[in-house]
C-alpha cells in the first residue's frame, strides 16, 4: 500500500507526463482569441462599461490587472473553511477517485492566468488568478468510460451549495481551473478560499466558490 508522500509524488509524475509539467502555465493571445472574433479590450478599458459585456466577446488580454481592494462579490462571502479537515474530492468516472488537502493542492503543477471577471449588471474586473488544473486532475484520475462529457462542480457543503455544470470540451486550454489565489495572494475568504472555480468565458455567477468537489460524468 502506497504511502500518502508516494501518492502525491505519483500524481505529480502523471501531471508531467500529461505535458502539463512543472512550471507554471500562462495565458497566450492565440487561445483567447480561438474560435471567435472577439472586441479587443485597450489597457485604459472603464470595466464600468463591461458590466453588461458578454465576456466569451472580449479580449482582455491587454487589459491591466485590477487591484485585490478593488475586486467586489456577490453571492456567498463568509464561509469559513478548517483546512485540517477540508478537502477537494475527485469523483464519478474515474479510476482513481482522488481526496486531496489544501497543502497537497499547492504541490501541483501550477497555472496562472488573467481572466476577466464579470458581474452582469454590477461589476466587472481582471485578477491574477494562480491555481491547478482541473484537466490534469481527470489524467490523474483516470475515466472509467471511453468519453467523459461533462464535470459538476460544487461547494461549499450545506444550505449554501451551489453546484455548476460544464462540458469537458472545456477543460482544454485550461478554460476552467481551480485558484487558490490572485494577484499574488491567498484567496482572499469572501472569494472562496480555500480554492474556487475560474471559468474563462461565463459570467461570475458560474465562478463557483469554496469548491469541495468535482464529479465527471459520461453521459450517452
Amino acid at each position: 500500500m502506497p504511502t500518502r508522500r508516494q501518492f502525491i509524488r505519483g500524481l505529480l509524475h502523471l501531471f508531467a507526463l500529461t505535458g502539463l509539467g512543472l512550471a507554471a502555465v500562462t495565458s497566450r493571445t492565440s487561445l483567447a482569441l480561438a474560435a471567435l472574433k472577439r472586441k479587443v479590450l485597450g489597457k485604459n478599458t472603464d470595466l464600468n462599461q463591461l458590466v453588461d459585456e458578454n465576456p466569451a466577446l472580449l479580449d482582455a488580454h491587454k487589459l491591466p490587472v485590477t487591484p485585490r481592494e478593488k475586486f467586489e462579490t456577490m453571492g456567498l462571502s463568509d464561509h469559513d473553511v478548517t483546512l485540517t479537515s477540508w478537502r477537494l474530492s475527485v469523483t464519478g468516472a474515474v479510476k482513481t477517485p482522488l481526496n486531496l488537502t489544501y497543502k497537497e493542492l499547492r504541490q501541483l503543477p501550477v497555472i496562472e492566468r488573467g481572466v476577466l471577471l464579470i458581474c452582469p449588471g454590477f461589476f466587472a474586473y481582471k485578477g491574477r488568478w494562480r491555481g491547478i488544473s482541473i484537466r490534469g486532475l481527470l489524467e490523474a484520475a483516470q475515466t472509467t468510460e471511453s468519453e467523459v462529457t461533462h464535470l459538476t462542480l460544487s461547494g461549499p457543503t450545506g444550505s449554501y451549495a451551489k453546484v455548476e455544470r460544464f462540458s469537458i470540451s472545456e477543460l482544454e486550454n485550461d478554460k476552467l481551473f481551480l485558484a487558490y489565489a490572485v494577484n499574488g495572494d491567498n484567496l482572499p475568504r469572501e472569494h472562496g478560499f480555500p480554492l474556487r472555480l475560474v471559468a474563462e468565458d461565463h459570467y461570475g455567477s458560474r465562478w463557483v466558490k469554496y469548491v469541495e468537489k468535482i464529479e465527471f460524468q459520461a453521459t450517452n
